[in-house]
């Protein structure tokens, strides 16, 4: 959740949980290597060298509402893992699962209805609950089988560890918060064993059963409470405002049920919220049914409520819903075009000089050019707008680029977005820079032309260029990690 709504740079820190820091792609980096070489071992044993590791493409998956920076960042992380750019595709959570469950047979689907059996022109939401966040995406089913998307990804931070963030604030007010703090510093084992014990209790809390939550404790946790609050854990619970809700017998926690479901409220509530948003727009106004995938969406709390919210709406909640997005990426890996149109979060242009236009320029932007010609600066050269539908594997711009001065070896070329339809300049409210690429041009002389067509519908933007006097096209990252 690191790599969500913060500037992201290449040298930035991750803290652990008790607040030692480390390079984040150094953090990342070793996890990838972990499970890459994890993989090989594995492979090796079963089939000994009949899988190569460069015969390998991967593909990682990231979260829809993830932005460039962030996506180049995982890239980074997983070349420094050792796997190859050329070998690695990045792919999106809520639309790898969308692909595999269209692959599933209609008795497989874990209900009835299967994403397998809605026709050609049918419309639903792909609702993608993870552990941190939550994607939500509207597709449509086209002709051919594929799907494309209908409105952009969005979501928010309202994942499965949102419950286990009020688990923890449960056990603060119960205790203090001095108590928790101490016992991750001191503990660290069972501080993270406990949590693991509450991530299967988690998953069995029913809303439709009256039993009550119990849940063991370390022993180090009583002797924390017995050393900073003078008392037994024990005393404290019945103390606590949760004295009528919450019992101890033995080192077993028992909790009422409405205390464990309470757990649950601030992530579901923020999620049927933002169903309710997304329904409500004009474009998705035919959706019938909502596909529930990710390890949050195998929670009863989460099913349950998904359901009462939307009595119209059919469910489709695959078996090991927790598993469709790692065996969507599967199928992405051999069918990347299996997404056909996406839609254009931001509008994505250039800064770019214009001819100075009094009638439309203002003084602060005029600037005279070295032939004494008057012209505008930070000029907002649009390529997509916000809310369009993006052909996959179509370039949505094409620009010439020619040298004026006989010295230039490259253009650098800067890259903006804005949630705004209609952009003037760059420098308008709400505007970002994005990242920057430059184009090497070869050889001498004024006049030497680059075509340049940018790529916005891939899952990374694709920039390529071809020299016009060689024919040699080469494909330039942009660096969104400035």
């Amino acid at each position: 959740m690191m790599l969500w709504k913060q500037k992201l740079i290449r040298n930035s820190l991750l803290e652990d949980e008790n607040g030692r820091k480390l390079m984040t792609r150094t953090v990342f980096a070793l996890s990838i290597k972990y499970l890459k070489d994890d993989l090989l071992s594995v492979s090796k044993d079963r089939i000994a060298d009949a899988v190569l590791q460069n015969e390998i493409h991967w593909v990682l998956t990231v979260p829809a509402i993830w932005d460039n920076a962030a996506k180049q960042f995982m890239r980074e992380a997983a070349e420094e893992a050792g796997m190859e750019s050329g070998m690695l595709s990045i792919a999106l959570e809520p639309e790898a699962a969308s692909l595999f469950c269209r692959h599933l047979p209609v008795e497989r689907s874990g209900c009835q209805l299967s994403l397998g059996s809605l026709r050609a022109g049918k419309q639903y939401l792909v609702l993608d609950a993870g552990g941190g966040t939550v994607d939500i995406t509207v597709h449509e089913v086209m002709p051919s089988g594929d799907v494309k998307e209908l409105y952009k990804a969005s979501g928010g931070a309202w994942g499965g560890t949102k419950v286990d963030d009020s688990f923890e604030e449960f056990l603060a007010c119960l205790t203090e918060k001095t108590v928790l703090k101490k016992f991750k510093e001191d503990h660290l084992d069972d501080y993270l064993d406990l949590f693991r014990r509450f991530e299967v209790k988690k998953r069995n809390i029913d809303p439709d059963k009256d039993s009550k939550v119990v849940m063991s404790m370390p022993l180090a946790f009583f002797t924390t409470v017995k050393d900073l609050l003078n008392k037994e854990f024990n005393e404290v619970v019945k103390h606590s405002s949760y004295s009528k809700l919450v019992s101890l017998a033995g080192d077993k926690l028992k909790m009422d049920p409405a205390v464990a479901r309470n757990f649950f409220k601030n992530s579901i509530d923020s999620t049927i919220e933002h169903v309710k948003d997304v329904l409500q727009k004009r474009e998705n106004r035919g959706v019938e049914a909502i596909l529930m995938v990710g390890g949050f969406s195998e929670s009863k709390m989460l099913n349950k409520a998904v359901r009462q919210a939307f009595p119209g709406l059919k469910m489709i909640i695959p078996n090991e819903a927790g598993l469709a997005v790692l065996k969507g990426a599967v199928v992405f890996g051999h069918e990347p075009r299996g997404i056909t149109e996406r839609i254009s979060k931001y509008t994505y242009g250039i800064a770019m000089t214009g001819v100075f236009d009094s009638s439309k320029h203002p003084e602060s932007a005029k600037f005279t050019d070295t032939e004494g010609v008057d012209r505008c600066k930070d000029l907002f050269d649009t390529h997509v707008f916000a809310g369009q539908a993006l052909q996959v594997g179509e370039a949505q711009s094409e620009i010439a680029y020619a040298t004026r001065l006989s010295d230039t070896t490259a253009f650098k070329v800067e890259v903006f977005a804005t949630k705004s339809k209609t952009p003037v300049f760059v420098t308008d409210p709400g505007c970002r820079k994005l990242g920057k690429y430059d184009i090497p041009m070869a050889g001498t002389g004024g006049g030497r032309e680059v075509l340049v067509q940018m790529t916005f519908s891939g899952t990374e933007i694709d920039v390529e260029c071809t020299e016009k006097a060689t024919g040699k096209v080469s494909h330039i990252p942009i660096d969104f990690l400035l």
